[in-house]
């Protein structure tokens, strides 16, 4: 896997030592994309999107992402219109605070918290589940009405004025938002199948046109 400085048109997979990077960077890359593990900020220089993956919980990926100085990369993205994807934890990092933990503040990038999933429901969502769109999304073009996706997670953001996208698991649960060319999916695109591929290409077109 390549960490060396992103070349223009490549895509930087944001790696802050949280593990499990391997399956997002190989679905850019088996899409055609030029996509780079970066662990400094100055490999990001020139990047033509970034994506900020994810997995376990959220005070110890935002105290990760922080002490990478990655978080960096995160605000001058999104300050800069390049276009931007939170996978899971990354996602919910986007977020001002989440009910996991508590004492550890988000980016802020959305307004609103991360609260746990609705009670009665089986902790964590570790399933295939339907999106239902609840607007229209540049990054959900294309895959249909109500794509099958995979989940893993316990929490999830509270649906604010960005969110494009809900599941049903106990209620409806936010699974994706946008705002401007700023993305997030609760889901793994990546271990999505042919939806997740689509969705994933729908970066890479941004990409390549920014």
């Amino acid at each position: 896997m390549s960490t060396a400085s992103p070349a223009a048109g490549s895509i930087a997979v944001l790696d802050y030592g949280i593990g499990n990077l391997a399956s997002a960077h190989k679905a850019l890359v088996h899409l055609g994309a030029d996509a780079r593990l970066v662990t400094d900020p100055a490999q990001a220089a020139g990047a033509s999107a970034v994506v900020l993956p994810g997995v376990g919980a959220f005070g110890p990926c935002a105290r990760a992402l922080r002490r990478s100085g990655l978080d960096i990369v995160v605000r001058r993205a999104v300050d800069d219109g390049i276009p931007f994807l939170g996978i899971c934890v990354g996602f919910q990092l986007l977020y001002e605070a989440s009910e996991e933990s508590p004492d550890v503040p988000g980016l802020g990038v959305f307004s609103g918290v991360v609260r746990r999933l609705p009670p009665g429901e089986k902790h964590p969502q570790m399933q295939w589940n339907t999106l239902q769109t609840i607007r229209p999304s540049v990054l959900l073009r294309g895959v249909g009405a109500e794509p099958w996706v995979y989940f893993v997670h316990s929490y999830a953001p509270e649906r604010t004025a960005d969110a494009v996208a809900v599941c049903d698991y106990g209620g409806p649960v936010v699974a994706a938002a946008e705002r401007d060319r700023v993305w997030g999916t609760q889901f793994h695109p990546e271990k999505s199948g042919a939806n997740g591929l689509a969705i994933l290409a729908n970066l890479v077109a941004a990409a390549a046109g920014a």
